[in-house]
Parts: C-alpha cells; sequence; structure tokens
C-alpha cells in the first residue's frame, strides 16, 4: 500500500477526508480533484486521503461520481498516497456494490460509517460491516460518528467486528474519550481522530492517526503535530495544536464542507460550490472565516 505505513499505522498517520471540487455548474471537476490530491499528498504531507466521504459530498453524487472522483485521485497520487474509498449508505447490499465498485477502481481500502436514518440495532452494525469486509479483499475502515447517524458503535459490537481479519481500523468521531481509551485497549484496531480538536488527545492516547478536515488547509503543521508527538516532544506538539485552536473552530464555525471550500477558494485551490442542500458561505461567515485563519496562522490570510 502506497503512503507510509506500519501495521499499528495501517493507513498512515495522516489523512484528509478530501472535499469533492465542482465546477459553476456543479458538476464534477476531475482535473481539479486531481490538483487538489496533488496539493494535499506533496505540498501539504498527506500519507493518505479519503476521497467520497461526508466531507466529499457522498451524500449528493452518484455512484457514477464517486467512481470518477475516485479514479482521478488514484491517477493523479495513487503511486504515493494512500486512497481510501468511502462506501457507507444505511443500505447493505448498495454498500456492498459501491465497495467492490471500489475495489475494482483500484482503491487502497474502504471506509464504510454507521447506517444512518433507519438506526439499526448493534446486531445489524455487526451484520453490516461483516458484510462490506466480505464483498472485497480490502482493508475496511468502521466510521463512528452518532451525531450524523443516530446510532452509536458501542465497545462489544466494535470487539465482535474486530475479529474479522479485514476490519482494521475505526475512525472515531464519537468525542467521549473515555469511550476511546476502551476502544483503543482492547479491541486491536487501529484508532483514527474524526474530530479535528481531538487530534492531539487521542494521539497521545495511543490512536494511529487522523482523518482531517483542516488538513485540506494546515495539513503540514499537523504532520509536525504528529511527528513531535511520536518523538516524545508534547511540549511541541501541545504548542502546534494550541496554535491551532482557532483553524479548528473556524472551519466548523458551519458545516465543515461549506467553510473548508470557502478557505480552499480563498487560497486558489479548487473547489467550486457545495450542492444542495448546502449552501454556500455568506460574505458575512467568509469574513469570520478569514480572521479564523488569520489568528490560526495560516498564510495569507489577515483579518481584514
Amino acid at each position: 500500500m502506497p503512503g507510509v505505513t506500519s501495521p499499528s499505522q495501517p493507513f498512515g498517520v495522516l489523512l484528509t477526508a478530501m472535499v469533492t471540487p465542482f465546477l459553476p455548474d456543479g458538476s464534477l471537476d476531475l482535473e481539479g480533484a486531481q490538483r487538489l490530491a496533488a496539493h494535499l499528498v506533496d505540498d501539504l504531507r498527506h500519507d493518505g486521503l479519503v476521497v467520497n466521504g461526508t466531507t466529499g459530498e457522498s451524500a449528493t453524487k452518484t455512484d457514477a461520481e464517486d467512481l470518477a472522483v475516485l479514479r482521478a485521485v488514484l491517477e493523479s497520487v495513487g503511486d504515493r498516497a494512500t486512497i481510501i474509498a468511502g462506501v457507507g449508505t444505511n443500505d447493505t447490499r448498495h454498500s456492498i456494490e459501491a465497495a467492490r465498485a471500489a475495489a475494482t477502481a483500484g482503491a487502497h481500502g474502504v471506509m464504510a460509517v454507521t447506517p444512518y436514518y433507519n438506526r439499526p440495532p448493534q446486531e445489524g452494525l455487526v451484520r453490516h460491516f461483516t458484510a462490506i469486509a466480505d464483498a472485497t479483499d480490502l482493508p475496511l475502515i468502521t466510521y463512528d460518528i452518532p451525531k450524523r447517524t443516530g446510532t452509536a458503535i458501542e465497545l462489544e459490537t466494535l470487539q465482535r467486528i474486530a475479529e474479522h481479519p479485514r476490519i482494521v481500523a475505526n475512525k472515531d468521531a464519537k468525542g467521549d474519550l473515555e469511550f476511546a481509551q476502551w476502544g483503543m485497549a482492547t479491541t486491536g484496531l487501529a484508532w483514527y481522530s474524526g474530530d479535528d480538536v481531538l487530534n492531539l488527545p487521542l494521539m497521545a492516547l495511543g490512536a494511529a492517526g487522523m482523518i482531517s478536515v483542516v488538513g485540506h488547509i494546515v495539513g503540514d503543521r499537523l504532520a509536525a503535530m504528529a511527528e513531535s508527538l511520536a518523538s516524545g516532544d508534547l511540549s511541541t506538539a501541545a504548542g502546534i495544536n494550541a496554535s491551532l485552536l482557532p483553524v479548528y473552530t473556524g472551519i466548523f464555525r458551519t458545516q465543515g464542507v461549506i467553510l473548508t471550500k470557502a478557505a480552499l477558494e480563498m487560497q486558489g485551490l479548487p473547489a467550486g460550490p457545495v450542492r444542495l442542500p448546502l449552501v454556500d458561505a455568506t460574505p458575512e461567515q467568509r469574513s469570520v472565516l478569514r480572521a479564523d485563519l488569520a489568528r490560526g496562522g495560516v498564510p495569507g490570510f489577515s483579518a481584514a
């Protein structure tokens, strides 16, 4: 698998859940996706990228569009970064089909979010994730984000599914550090932070890395933070984290895709509009974001 990986960090340390650039008319900007992927990997030091996740606006893209974006990103950086395809839906059969299509396209792994809206019981989650893992030879990341899906993955469920040889990691956006510690201690899964403000705390507790959103803007500083922590220099890591607090806050003042795309556009990078029911950042939101990024020390931004 490309990228910097190890058995304890199967997808590397720093990944970002990449936005999907669109053209002004709302259609895919595949050339822009390739340029953005190259920027993240070559300039901002990413080990990997997750495409077609929440930040990639998977909820408003077709299966054909998802495959087109995946193929474009693989062509751009697949030889030097780990590319994970988001395949999670609230329909197990649909997710299986998406996983198989991603495998055929050449993805290095797949990520499946807890099924949303239909709120399955824990036994349903076990069968759902196991069925997806059975469908391909790719490693699978589960994605636990109950504030979006309405259903949390319980500890016993994670312990059960971790017995599957291809379920190797969990993306944790639960916001529960006590649960995370139990999960890391008892499942054997590689733990990836899915909540940027908790990247450092989770890695200090033993997480493998992070699947970020602010990595679009400050990936190089996140990589430096992780390196400092790994070398035992907690003071430097904590200082970097503290300097990034305005960025964490700024990108998530409203839905993260909206302000990430606004920030990328301000930097002259491919982004484009969001798709309804999301709406683009207002001038007022952009002004606040500019000030947040300036306070966070992001080059090229000022409060003016």
